[in-house]
């Protein structure tokens, strides 16, 4: 194709969604950046944008209403005049509930953003026509190999679109990247880190660059389809028996 490959990246603007979209702006993507309330890519992605020197976007979207998932495609198609050539499912709902508090709107909440608007963007890409090797990827969770018990309504809805994965797409590729612990929130120590680093096949955990690497060969792999890369240092190997933050002191 004459002009750059467009990926559409949901949850493109912070942490790990950003370093994936800093590693397709070094590729040689136009980006559509996605956030829930505001689209201002945070200051390392902006430095990385700049010096890719292509074109980028953002845009708002609260997918707590799915509906806007469609709305967003359309508005990111008109924005740049085609269809995006890669989705990257990446924006997603992290709570914390289990069996015996989950509620009615916790599932509904979870599956809505973490399941729902991503199938509607792929219903969205592939009902357009575009050029060449279209894909799409959605990134998961290394737990969906050993589901435990913490963070119900989000593990549940990671289990859904693993499934809409493996489904697949006709027309386009479907693949997946099921990330480890790979960007501390505040939960976690150095000490911890460092403690469950030690617990994974691999002594070590994955890092936002080792997840960025995996989606661009998603991207770029046109045999590659319906398929689920566990970017996780081994730990979907491990039935471990909660979540991360309750396995070390």
């Amino acid at each position: 194709m004459s002009r750059r490959p467009l990926a559409l990246v949901t949850g493109g603007c912070r942490r790990l969604g950003a370093a994936i979209a800093t590693a397709l702006a070094g590729a040689g993507y136009d980006l559509a950046l996605h956030g829930s309330h505001d689209a201002d890519p945070e200051p390392s992605l902006a430095e990385a944008l700049t010096a890719a020197g292509g074109v980028w976007q953002g845009f708002v979207a609260d997918f707590a209403d799915p509906a806007r998932a469609t709305a967003l495609y359309a508005e990111v198609t008109a924005c740049f005049g085609w269809v995006p050539d890669l989705l990257v499912n990446g924006a997603s709902l992290f709570g914390q509930d289990v069996l015996a508090d989950v509620t009615a709107d916790d599932l509904a909440q979870a599956h809505a953003i973490n399941a729902a608007a991503p199938v509607l963007l792929m219903q969205a890409f592939t009902a357009t026509a575009g050029e060449g090797d279209r894909s799409i990827v959605n990134i998961l969770d290394q737990r969906i190999a050993h589901p435990h018990p913490d963070q119900l309504s989000y593990t549940l809805a990671k289990l859904a679109l693993a499934g809409a994965t493996r489904i697949g797409a006709a027309g386009v590729r479907v693949n997946g990247v099921a990330p480890g612990l790979t960007l501390p929130t505040g939960d976690y120590t150095d000490d911890q880190m460092a403690a469950l680093a030690d617990l994974m096949p691999l002594r070590r955990l994955p890092t936002p660059d080792d997840i960025a690497a995996a989606v661009l060969f998603c991207a770029s792999m046109p045999s590659l389809d319906r398929q689920i890369l566990y970017v996780d240092g081994g730990a979907h190997l491990v039935p471990f028996a909660r979540d991360f933050v309750h396995l070390t002191g």
